[in-house]
């Protein structure tokens, strides 16, 4: 696979620009040839929202080569209750190379 060892962005709550940022000076400054850009819950959307972005306005040579959908089991404290319990976490990841 293209992407296997490539540099990681995991999106988080920074604007998406942060990470729009992150994704060209890795790809450019680093001088490799693929990035994946990751996300969980509901940071998923700024993840689609940053590659699109890189995609579309600053390096038209990139393109999606891989998207890997799935979830996570988490174990989250209930403060209520005060117990743990597992929920599941949506993630995505998607891999990005240069032509």
């Amino acid at each position: 696979m293209v992407c296997e060892g490539s540099p990681e962005v995991r999106v988080g709550k920074k604007p998406v620009m942060n990470y729009v940022l992150a994704v060209l000076t890795t790809l450019m400054e680093q001088n490799v040839g693929a990035v994946v850009v990751k996300a969980r819950g509901r940071n998923i959307t700024k993840a689609v929202d940053t590659v699109e972005i890189v995609r579309s306005r600053f390096a038209k040579n990139v393109k999606v080569k891989n998207i890997d959908v799935g979830s996570h089991e988490i174990t989250v404290n209930d403060p209520q209750t005060n117990q743990q319990r597992t929920r599941r976490v949506s993630s995505i990841e998607i891999c990005l190379s240069k032509e």
